[in-house]
């Protein structure tokens, strides 16, 4: 017989766990990773209006995207192309950027794969007489370890060809030039540091499923058992 086991402590990892998953897919899937010099105003940027011209525009690069501004004849029409500057994987800029997309497509595929899983936890709490709550804990940690490597990989990339067009001459491995880090980089790195939270936190929610209290809950012959 299925019990339904809600504590807030199994529901708050199942939430975590599926915030840290898109967190980590949509900073990879995005191009702000560095953001580029500024492009500096032309006869085009001139505001009618005003006579002055427009701030400057600063392009932003992912790890297999961008996005840039291109200007038209006309002056009030400025359009934003954001896409990826790669058709296939061997065109990435560097191949310590393939590497990271490596590392992040697997870990990120471990996260999404427990954030899917975590939503039936409040039915299955056990596979194979062994804790599910455990076994994604284990596959979080181990989903982090594969984002840390991409994460440390990706700046020793600043130095490829790509890199330079945005960041200027003096960007390099470890080097950002002219270039500053977006906020995909940072979400990156934020939504990692959940992921280790997330498996440690996975210990409590077993803890808090497995407990006397709902124990007894189920001897009493409750199929939908919610504690605090």
């Amino acid at each position: 017989m299925c019990h339904v086991i809600v504590t807030c402590r199994s529901m708050l990892w199942t939430l975590l766990s599926i915030v840290v998953a898109f967190a980590e897919l949509i900073a990879f899937m995005s191009a702000d990773w560095l953001i580029g010099k500024a492009k500096p105003s032309n006869s085009e940027d001139v505001d009618n209006r005003t006579g002055g011209s427009q701030e400057p525009y600063h392009p932003t690069l992912g790890i297999y995207g961008r996005c840039t501004r291109i200007s038209h004849m006309q002056l009030s029409r400025r359009d934003t192309l954001c896409g990826p500057y790669a058709e296939n994987f061997n065109e990435i800029a560097s191949g310590f950027w393939q590497a990271t997309a490596i590392f992040l497509a697997v870990g990120i595929m471990i996260l999404c794969a427990v954030a899917f899983v975590s939503v039936f936890t409040m039915c299955v709490q056990s596979i194979m007489k062994k804790s599910i709550f455990n076994v994604c804990g284990l596959l979080q940690g181990i989903a982090g370890l594969f984002l840390i490597l991409g994460l440390i990989l990706y700046p020793a990339g600043w130095g490829c060809q790509k890199a330079i067009s945005y960041c200027g001459p003096y960007a390099s491995a470890y080097k950002l030039g002219d270039c500053s880090l977006g906020w995909a980089f940072y979400t990156a790195i934020g939504g990692t540091i959940l992921t280790f939270i997330c498996a440690v936190f996975s210990a409590q929610a077993e803890i808090a499923t497995s407990s006397d209290k709902v124990q007894e809950e189920i001897e009493e012959g409750k199929n939908l058992i919610c504690l605090l």
